[in-house]
C-alpha cells in the first residue's frame, strides 16, 4: 500500500468538502476563492505550490435544473476544470481522486456496477461524465460515483418512484476518507442499499412529515432507478480490515 500523506481538496466550501474536512482535518481544502479550475495556469501555479499527493477533486457545478439553464457553465466546471486538473496531476504526478455521480446511468435498471454502460438521462450528468472521461485518460486515478445529501433533508416533497443508493453526507464523507490511503485506480461505487428516495428522505428523519411525490411532477428528468452496486467497495474494505 502507498502512504499518501498530503492531500488536497477542491469544493472545500460545498457539502461534501465541509464534511471530509470536518472528519479529516489535515484535508487541504481550497475552493473558487483560492483558484478557478477553468483556469490552468491559475490551477496549476496554485497546486504545485502545495505539492500534494493527492488532489481530490469535489468541485463541481451540481444543480440539474440550474445546468439545463447555464449548460456553459457546467461545461467550464465540470468539463474543462477537471480536464485541467487531469493534466496537471499527469503533470506533476499527483494522484488524482474524482468524485462522480449516480446519474451517469440512465436509470432503467437500478444496481449498477462500475462495468456497467453509461448514459445519462440530463446535462448535469452528462457534464459529469465528461469529466470522468478526461479522469479515464489519466492511470493514476479513482473515479468515486456516490450520491448524498444534507444530513437533514432539505424538502417537504420527496420521490416515491425514484430509486437510489443516497446516504447522508456524513456517511458518504466517511466511506470515501477509507478510501484515501488505498492503493487502487479505476472506478469504484460508494452508497448504501437500494431505496426510494422517499424512505432515504424518512430514513434521515422519522418524524418530519415528508409529502409523497412523483419524478413525472417535476419539470427537469432524473434517472428513474440510479441505484448502485456497491460490492466493489465491500469487499475492498473487508480485505483492508483484515490487513
Amino acid at each position: 500500500m502507498e502512504n499518501y500523506t498530503k492531500i488536497l481538496m477542491t469544493g472545500g466550501t460545498g457539502l461534501l468538502g465541509n464534511e471530509i474536512k470536518k472528519q479529516k482535518p489535515d484535508v487541504i481544502s481550497c475552493s473558487t476563492i483560492d483558484f478557478d479550475i477553468a483556469d490552468y495556469s491559475a490551477a496549476f501555479n496554485f497546486i504545485k505550490q502545495i505539492e500534494p499527493d493527492i488532489l481530490l477533486h469535489c468541485a463541481a457545478f451540481t444543480s440539474p435544473p440550474k445546468i439545463d439553464q447555464e449548460p456553459v457553465k457546467a461545461i467550464d466546471s465540470n468539463i474543462i476544470g477537471t480536464a485541467n486538473l487531469v493534466k496537471i496531476c499527469h503533470e506533476l504526478n499527483i494522484k488524482l481522486i474524482y468524485i462522480s455521480t449516480d446519474y451517469v446511468f440512465r436509470g432503467d435498471k437500478g444496481n449498477y456496477t462500475e462495468e456497467d454502460p453509461v448514459y445519462p438521462v440530463n446535462k448535469y450528468a452528462w457534464s459529469k461524465l465528461g469529466g470522468e472521461c478526461a479522469v479515464r485518460l489519466y492511470d493514476n486515478s479513482l473515479i468515486i460515483r456516490t450520491t448524498f445529501g444534507p444530513n437533514v433533508f432539505p424538502y417537504p416533497k420527496a420521490f416515491t418512484d425514484q430509486w437510489t443508493s443516497r446516504e447522508s453526507v456524513t456517511n458518504t464523507a466517511s466511506m470515501i476518507i477509507s478510501l484515501l490511503d488505498k492503493d487502487i485506480c479505476g472506478t469504484i461505487h460508494v452508497g448504501g442499499k437500494r431505496k426510494t428516495v422517499f424512505e432515504y428522505a424518512k430514513s434521515l428523519d422519522q418524524e418530519k412529515d415528508i409529502i409523497p411525490i412523483s419524478i413525472n411532477d417535476i419539470a427537469f428528468k432524473v434517472p428513474a432507478d440510479s441505484s448502485l452496486d456497491c460490492t466493489k467497495f465491500d469487499l475492498l474494505t473487508d480485505i483492508y480490515n483484515k490487513i
